[in-house]
């Protein structure tokens, strides 16, 4: 069964996906203009998270397009290296590239809590499963759980806002539950998709996720939403009543080279 892909589903998503890139590098230059660094650096760092993350995104649309995401009928699917690969490799960008952790430090953990209220536009699993599109074992848990981490998020941060240490449980629970989020809707998506593991949906399978635009949400929008997730929990594992630490001068160069012990270090 092939389902065509809905005419309002392109705009939908493309308009989601450039909110999510503009919101997020809005709030890199808010928090980069707050500290003391030299105006060089400040620029060195916007430009090279930018370029990274745009690049990401042109990456995941490109093999979207090129029908990567949606393999022949009965072959191994692929969908689980557009996830998997940025989150690997972002992992690794952490914990090699001083130059990103000493930017992550800036900024607020409030605020990579709140941005993530973008996770509401999960809304479209719904409409697409009321629409026909999709089956309910993904579309119910994928759509209910982005929903209701996007419409909280908001409302996390501005308690972790007026209180981070009375609120850092608060964070801790609401990071959790995003990730589980994430995890059972990749896994009922994994299930319900044509391919060799399918468990169910075997009269109407979950082919839309892995074709162009809704594939940008599985590729992009997750891992990256995995990827804040952790560098919210970084923070609370440094320091849970510290919403930002600006490293200290001395603890880097200007090139990014790390001369400091950790990152998101609470030292003055």
């Amino acid at each position: 069964m092939n389902d065509p892909v809905p005419a309002y589903l392109t705009p939908f998503v493309l308009t989601g996906m450039i909110i999510v890139i503009t919101s997020l590098l809005l709030g890199l230059q808010r928090a980069l203009r707050r500290s003391t660094w030299p105006e060089s650096d400040r620029a060195k760092a916007l430009w090279s998270v930018s370029a990274l993350l745009i690049g990401w995104f042109a990456v995941a649309a490109l093999s979207s397009l090129a029908g990567f995401y949606r393999p022949p009928s009965g072959h191994p699917p692929t969908i689980q290296y557009g996830f998997l690969v940025p989150i690997i490799l972002g992992l690794l960008l952490f914990r090699t590239w001083p130059l990103l952790r000493r930017t992550l430090a800036l900024v607020p953990n409030r605020w990579l809590v709140g941005v993530q209220f973008y996770r509401v536009i999960g809304v479209i699993f719904l409409v697409l499963y009321a629409a026909g599109h999709l089956s309910a074992p993904f579309a119910w848990p994928a759509g209910i759980g982005d929903v209701l981490v996007g419409i909280t998020a908001p409302f996390v941060a501005a308690s972790f806002a007026r209180s981070p240490k009375d609120s850092a449980r608060r964070v801790l629970s609401w990071n959790l539950l995003g990730i589980a989020d994430l995890v059972v809707a990749l896994t009922m998506g994994f299930l319900t998709s044509p391919s060799p593991f399918q468990l169910l949906s075997f009269d109407h399978p979950t082919q839309l996720v892995g074709i162009f635009p809704l594939s940008l949400i599985p590729v992009f929008a997750v891992p990256l939403s995995i990827l804040l997730h952790f560098a919210s929990l970084q923070k609370l594992r440094r320091d849970p009543a510290i919403d930002y630490r600006e490293w200290p001068p001395q603890q880097i160069t200007a090139s990014g080279a790390e001369k400091g012990k950790h990152a998101f270090s609470t030292q003055s």
